[in-house]
């Protein structure tokens, strides 16, 4: 009886807490460095989601152990909506390639919205003697071990757009990785590496403004944002995929209602005629989903991402 009694007291709290929310600023994980495509993606999102939402959300950025860190923050965070995460690809991967995570990426989180697909690019400094993907993997092959990438956060594009694209061509081309994408790409403006995969819309600036060359899309479709760009499939490389998505959880247990306004508001900005075209010219595709679609996703992604993690022989911990 007294349980009986217990659950309808939370189902009563839960619901009046839902009414009123919210009622204070929201907390928005990122697992990325300032600067990288998941961190734009959040500060787009906060800042049209607060108005409607009437409270600021302030970003949290928790770059480490390839979204880890952060993951885990919100895993053990309280389910009362004040505290979202704002993740990408990466949560899809990360359970290939450990054998334990400190969180169920399906049992510990409350799915709100898928909120972007996003194109990559793969990258080299314009001082690389390459203008193709062609002639990439030529100087690869003529010269094995030599090259270098630079790699963010683990599972993300480009770790995994280059463990790809090694296996499909034959090369050996070494990993050199580094926190986030903004470390990465100034890795490669500084030509410490030859080539590296970013998100489009951390990397767009560089490439207009001359300071990196994009030899190919790492999407299956190019870019209207880079018209004149060839995918990596239409290189020479069929199936070649490593389009990017980002997303934004709770943690398990925080109420539906509450769950559900999220993804509403979030659904709204996704439709901002505004923010759209803004998020289109760096590559971006604002997108929506309930929450129920956005498990079924995640859930699909995972499976499909194992799948290559084994092909391309991207170990475990």
């Amino acid at each position: 009886m007294r349980c009986t009694v217990l659950i309808a007291l939370l189902a009563v709290t839960a619901s009046a807490a839902a009414q009123t929310y919210p009622n204070k600023p929201i907390r928005m994980l990122a697992i990325s460095a300032p600067g990288g495509g998941t961190d734009l993606l959040a500060r787009t999102y906060a800042l049209g989601m607060a108005d409607a939402l009437g409270q600021s959300i302030v970003i949290d950025n928790k770059p480490g152990g390839g979204g880890i860190i952060a993951t885990e923050t919100l895993a053990k965070a309280l389910p009362d909506g004040y505290t979202i995460l704002m993740t990408n690809t990466s949560h899809s991967v990360l359970p290939s390639l450990h054998k334990k995570l400190p969180y169920d990426v399906m049992k510990d989180f409350a799915p709100v919205s898928l909120v972007a697909l996003t194109h990559s690019l793969l990258l080299v400094h314009p001082s690389m003697p390459v203008k193709s993907v062609k002639e990439l993997i030529d100087l690869a092959r003529a010269q094995p071990g030599k090259l270098n990438y630079a790699s963010g956060t683990t599972g993300a594009s480009a770790h995994f757009g280059a463990e790809l694209l090694k296996l499909m061509a034959g090369v050996n081309i070494v990993q050199v990785p580094y926190k986030g994408t903004a470390g990465q790409l100034t890795a490669l403006l500084g030509n410490e590496v030859q080539m590296t995969f970013s998100t489009m819309p951390p990397a767009m600036p560089l490439v207009q403004a001359g300071r990196l060359r994009a030899i190919a899309i790492g999407s299956p479709k190019r870019s209207p944002a880079l018209p004149d760009v060839p995918t990596v499939a239409e290189s020479g490389y069929p199936g070649f995929d490593i389009g990017a998505w980002n997303g934004i959880l709770a943690p398990a247990g925080t109420p539906p209602a509450i769950v559900n306004r999220l993804a509403a508001e979030i659904a709204k900005v996704a439709k901002n005629p505004e923010a759209k075209e803004k998020a289109s010219s760096q590559g971006a595709e604002l997108v929506s989903m309930t929450p129920q679609e956005f498990s079924d996703y995640i859930k699909k992604m995972t499976g499909h991402f194992a799948k290559v993690v084994k092909a391309t022989g991207m170990r475990p911990d």
